[in-house]
């Protein structure tokens, strides 16, 4: 199966969000091209929330072109198999941990944002962080820090506030 494919599979059975959900199906059957950066009217992106849920913390990057704080993700590449499989690769590369696992149940949560670059569609899964694990930050972060819970809010703006909300209701 395509990686298209297997977004189209997640979005039918992933059961909130329905209007967004609709309109990322929607992009979806309007672009062939709707996976990968090239597809200017907006395409689909992975990301996953990584936490560490025995110290009540989220690790979060500084996003090295937006300088905001946000969840590990990005674009999908050719080698991504599933919209699972990229935003664990994501959120490996930008956190420098091996080990990550995504909680189960498929996507957390849907969020349609304005880049630099087009309308990212982005689908965003949690990943707990093995015990002691050590983050390393990448060429994409100009930081890269634990926050506890409660302090995610006056760091980050409300898409990252949502996430770890509707992640800490499937934990």
């Amino acid at each position: 199966m395509s990686l298209r494919g297997d977004a189209v599979l997640v979005l039918k059975g992933y059961e909130d969000q329905e209007e967004l959900r609709r309109a990322y199906l929607d992009h979806l059957s309007a672009h062939e091209d709707a996976m990968w950066k090239a597809c200017a009217a907006g395409h689909l992106t992975a990301s996953a929330l990584v936490v560490d849920p025995e110290r009540g913390r989220v690790l979060l990057t500084l996003h090295r072109k937006l300088r905001m704080w946000l969840q590990m993700g990005g674009h999908c590449e050719p080698g991504d198999r599933t919209m699972a499989a990229a935003a664990l690769r994501e959120a490996t590369e930008e956190s420098g941990i091996p080990g990550l696992v995504l909680l189960p149940g498929g996507p957390v949560r849907l969020d349609r944002h304005a880049t630099p670059c087009a309308w990212h569609l982005d689908v965003q899964y949690a990943a707990v962080a093995p015990p002691d694990a050590v983050e390393a930050i990448s060429d994409e972060s100009l930081d890269l820090r634990w926050f506890p819970y409660d302090e995610v809010a006056s760091v980050a703006d409300g898409s990252v506030v949502r996430l770890v909300e509707r992640t800490l209701e499937r934990l």
